[in-house]
C-alpha cells in the first residue's frame, strides 16, 4: 500500500508542477507561453495524467488482493510485480501520450493565439489549430478509451469483488475497518476520474470555459493537493502520530 501511495505523491507532485509554476509566472510577470513550452506541457499533462489512472488502478487491484486473497497477498503483491505494475503504468502512458501528442506538431496554427485556459491541455490546442483536427480527434477517442476505459474496469471490477466480499463478513466492525481501507481510494477515484472525464470526452458541442477551468482545476491541482489530507486522515497509523505530535491525551 505504502509503495503505491509514495508513486501516487510522486506523480502528484509532478501534476502541479508541470502547470502551477508557468502559471503563477505567467499571473505576476505578465509573461506568454512559447509554442514549444504549449507542446511539452501538453505532452507532460498527457503522460502524468494517464500515469496516474494507472497508479490508482494498480492500487485498486492491491486492495482487491488484500481483502479477497488476505492469504495469497505477499506471493501476489510481491515486490517484483509491484514494481512492473509501476513501470508499466508509466510506458503505457508515454505510449499513450506519443500517440496523441506527437501529430499536434504537423498542425498549422495560423489564427488566434490566445488559449482561454490556465494550461496548454489538448482540447485547447486542437482549438486554435487552422488544419482539419478529425484524424486527432479520433486517435484521442481511441487510445482515451483504450487506456483510461481499461485501468477504470480494474477499479470496477476489484470493487465489486470487495464489496462482494465485505457483504459476507459477519462481523460490522469488520466491514466498518474494511471499508474504511478502501474508502479513501474510493474518494480519489471518483474525484479524478469524474472531472477528467468531463474535461476530455464530452462533445464539444457542450464546451464551457468557466466549467472547463474548474474541471481542470480540480484534477490538475486541487485533487494533488489534498490527495495527501483525505489518506493521511483515514491512516490509524497517520492520526496516532499528529496526535502525539501535537501532544494530545485522550
Amino acid at each position: 500500500m505504502y509503495f503505491f501511495l509514495a508513486h501516487l505523491a510522486l506523480v502528484d507532485i509532478c501534476f502541479s508542477s508541470v502547470t502551477v509554476p508557468k502559471l503563477l509566472v505567467m499571473f505576476y510577470a505578465g509573461q506568454t507561453i512559447s509554442f514549444s513550452a504549449c507542446f511539452s506541457q501538453t505532452f507532460f499533462v498527457f503522460l502524468i495524467g494517464t500515469t496516474e489512472h494507472y497508479i490508482l488502478a494498480a492500487m485498486a487491484y492491491d486492495r482487491y488482493a488484500a481483502i479477497c486473497k488476505p492469504l495469497y497477498y505477499v506471493q501476489i503483491m510481491n515486490k517484483a510485480f509491484c514494481r512492473l505494475l509501476v513501470c508499466g503504468a508509466w510506458a503505457v502512458s508515454f505510449l499513450c501520450s506519443t500517440v496523441n501528442v506527437l501529430p499536434i506538431l504537423r498542425l498549422s496554427f495560423c489564427g488566434p493565439n490566445i488559449i482561454r485556459h490556465f494550461s496548454c491541455e489538448f482540447p485547447n490546442l486542437l482549438a486554435l489549430s487552422c488544419s482539419e483536427t478529425f484524424l486527432n480527434k479520433l486517435a484521442f477517442f481511441i487510445t482515451g478509451s483504450a487506456f483510461a476505459g481499461s485501468s477504470l474496469i480494474i477499479i470496477v471490477l476489484s470493487y465489486i469483488h470487495i464489496i462482494s466480499t465485505i457483504l459476507k463478513l459477519n462481523s460490522a466492525e469488520a466491514k466498518r475497518k474494511t471499508f474504511s481501507t478502501c474508502s479513501a481510494h474510493l474518494i480519489i477515484v471518483t474525484l479524478y476520474y469524474s472531472t477528467g472525464s468531463f474535461r476530455y470526452m464530452r462533445p464539444s458541442s457542450a464546451t464551457s470555459i468557466i466549467v472547463d477551468q474548474l474541471f481542470s482545476i480540480q484534477y490538475g491541482i486541487s485533487t494533488p493537493m489534498i490527495n495527501p489530507l483525505i489518506y493521511s486522515l483515514k491512516n490509524r497509523e497517520v492520526k496516532a502520530a499528529i496526535k502525539k505530535l501535537m501532544g494530545y491525551k485522550s
